[in-house]
């Protein structure tokens, strides 16, 4: 084991990010180098919920010793930076938080992937939770045995939603809520890393930054890095009893905010897909598929209407629609600051 104190680690801290627009806001009294194990947390603009994300985590129950990196990336006001640096002094966790400059999703994501690489090279797994999510208490050591078990490169796990505004229950079975899958075992494709694991060997594949810039305000950046790896062969697993809750605030259950949650995915899918293709005859192929999936989608939604509710049938149209914007050059973009709400 190989402790460093913080009064001597600022210079290694530097050393290991290397990188002028990251600074260090916060540090622990102690940082275990040798342990196996870092969980990654972006932050941005939800001090109050990344108290409960910290909390989650500092009462793990497991007997494997972790790090944390989180990453604030709000240079101006900085309100994450405190709480991380309140856990890190009391030592209820050990690790770093630092500063990400550059403002995005993706940015924040590479931020903290990469620093923690460099930062413990004796880890070799890393987790990611968001700054709006709650760990369950054995959440960590079955995201982990899962991957010692199966020797799967990428581990996902369930967000559950937890609406602010429960006089919605039926929410929780739209596609925007709905985890991926509900049973455990090998799964095809992972594709958000918002409850995730990803061993070291899976980075050191592809080229950096792993998390495409190209997707920085878009999102799906997580999506693009799941569909390369597993191109590449990599192999899934999914953990349903690794569970994670997503606080999700009233405004985020509003018709607006879900059907424009419907047209950004499909405009993640139609920018992955198109990606993915490489070729012109490829992208062409992927184009043709989007124009003939909007009128499909039109029946579907349709067909929906008589058992669902209007904001649930409506998903398949919001989704076709955003691939067709995105194909003609229209995409939103929700992770710009100055449009980013709660």
């Amino acid at each position: 084991m190989t402790l460093i104190p913080t009064d001597l680690s600022a210079t290694r801290i530097s050393d290991a990010l290397g990188n002028p627009n990251r600074e260090i806001a916060a540090s622990s009294r102690v940082i275990d180098l040798s342990v196996g194990i870092v969980v990654c947390i972006p932050c941005f603009r939800r001090p109050q919920h990344l108290r409960l994300t910290l909390e989650s985590l500092a009462n793990q129950r497991t007997p494997r010793s972790f790090a944390v990196v989180m990453v604030e990336n709000d240079t101006a006001r900085r309100e994450s930076a405190p709480v991380a640096a309140e856990f890190l002094a009391a030592g209820r966790l050990q690790g770093v938080c630092l500063v990400e400059k550059r403002q995005g999703n993706c940015q924040a994501i590479n931020a903290a992937f990469e620093t923690a690489q460099a930062l413990f090279p004796a880890a070799t797994r890393f987790l990611m939770i968001d700054d709006d999510e709650i760990a369950s208490s054995d959440w960590l050591e079955l995201m982990v045995r899962t991957a010692e078990a199966t020797g799967a490169d990428v581990v996902g796990g369930p967000v559950l939603p937890v609406f602010e505004d429960d006089s919605k229950p039926w929410l929780s079975r739209h596609p925007a809520f709905r985890p991926a899958y509900d049973y455990s075992g090998a799964v095809p494709l992972i594709y958000g890393c918002g409850n995730c694991l990803i061993t070291r060997s899976t980075f050191e594949r592809f080229d950096r930054p792993a998390f495409d810039l190209r997707f920085n305000f878009l999102g799906g950046g997580d999506c693009d890095f799941f569909v390369r790896c597993r191109d590449a062969g990599m192999i899934f697993h999914w953990t349903a009893e690794a569970v994670i809750t997503e606080t999700v605030p009233q405004s985020r259950t509003s018709f607006g905010w879900i059907a424009r949650r419907g047209l950004r995915i499909g405009a993640i899918n139609y920018r992955v897909q198109s990606k993915a293709a490489q070729s012109a005859g490829g992208r062409a192929w992927v184009f043709a598929q989007m124009l003939g999936r909007l009128p499909l989608s039109l029946v579907r939604s349709a067909r929906l209407l008589a058992t669902s509710k209007a904001v649930v049938a409506m998903h398949p149209a919001l989704v076709a629609l955003g691939s067709m914007l995105a194909a003609f050059g229209f995409a939103p973009k929700p992770y710009e600051a100055s449009k980013i709400v709660s």
